[in-house]
């Protein structure tokens, strides 16, 4: 059974054990403060900082982990991103008070900048070539710029409201973050096999290491399904048989829709598509130009290409 390294509390946490649970990956605990559960009988869950998950992940304490991909660049570990959960979306920006002459990154050299992302806010100016002192802080950067501590901060925002509110002015996008299924790279030498020169590797740890590679996948592969399902609608209605060409323009589904007898129907025939939610509006609306009657839209949990 493959132990991942959850967020242990906060919105981050709220949003991993809703994605899991719609994969059908509900998490079965002792206990309020358990530290570690059953997800589905298929993982098992160990609740920790998100903050600590890189290290967990790195070191083999755990064999994938969700974390923000923020958290995962400041850690420094190498780690490789499964795939984006969608949620938890910010940015890492560099950020200005409102009275200064600052505006642009060409103002930027020999300040100093507050951040509780040394290692990302290092890197970021070494590429540009500039000279900053970096000033690590835990929290609430925003305020070092009006004690005097800084020059300017790198700190993460949402819509940067927070940074307005604090009259900050933003500089310029250092990365985007969300939520990121990671795990730590496959050693070289599993990867070559005993094949081809590479370094042979025992039957036993060959097939733990495939195992893992399979659970990861069908980990991965169900999680996507739910992400691909919130985005679209599942659409049903009874349509003139006469107006099937036009209904495959308005709901042309995945691979086109479905099309039905419905017993007694006369010229109706039953269409069964999915759609974009974000257009579904629409598509009712036109459903009904053309004739359509008993209309039924319904959330799809879990979508499967």
């Amino acid at each position: 059974m493959l132990r991942l390294a959850l967020p242990n509390k906060g919105r981050l946490a709220e949003d991993t054990r809703d994605l899991f649970a719609d994969a059908g990956l509900t998490l079965e605990t002792r206990g309020e403060r358990a530290l570690s559960a059953s997800l589905g009988g298929e993982f098992e869950a160990i609740f920790v900082r998100a903050q600590d998950i890189p290290e967990f992940v790195a070191d083999g304490a755990a064999d994938a982990g969700v974390t923000g991909w923020d958290i995962v660049r400041e850690s420094g570990r190498v780690l490789d991103d499964l795939l984006d959960l969608e949620f938890g979306r910010c940015r890492l920006v560099v950020a200005a008070r409102e009275e200064t002459a600052i505006a642009s990154l060409d103002q930027i050299a020999g300040v100093r900048v507050a951040t509780p992302f040394p290692r990302v806010t290092r890197e970021f100016f070494a590429g540009l070539g500039r000279e900053v002192e970096v000033v690590p802080v835990s929290g609430a950067a925003e305020i070092a710029p009006h004690l005097g501590i800084a020059d300017i901060v790198v700190d993460l925002t949402s819509t940067g409201s927070t940074l307005r509110m604090n009259g900050l002015r933003e500089i310029v996008t250092v990365m985007e973050s969300s939520a990121r299924l990671i795990t730590a790279p496959e050693p070289a030498e599993s990867l070559a096999g005993g094949n081809g020169g590479g370094v042979a590797v025992a039957p036993t740890a060959a097939r733990s290491t495939t195992d893992r590679r399979v659970a990861l996948g069908e980990l991965t592969s169900a999680l996507t399904s739910v992400l691909r399902a919130r985005g679209q609608r599942y659409v049903m209605a009874n349509v003139p048989r006469a107006a099937l060409d036009r209904v495959r323009e308005v709901l042309p589904g995945i691979d086109g829709p479905t099309v039905i007898d419905v017993l007694d129907g006369g010229d109706l025939v039953a269409v069964h598509a999915v759609a974009p939610a974000r257009t579904i509006f629409r598509t009712v609306h036109e459903l009904k130009s053309l004739g359509a009657r008993g209309i039924l839209v319904t959330r799809i949990e879990r979508l499967m290409p």
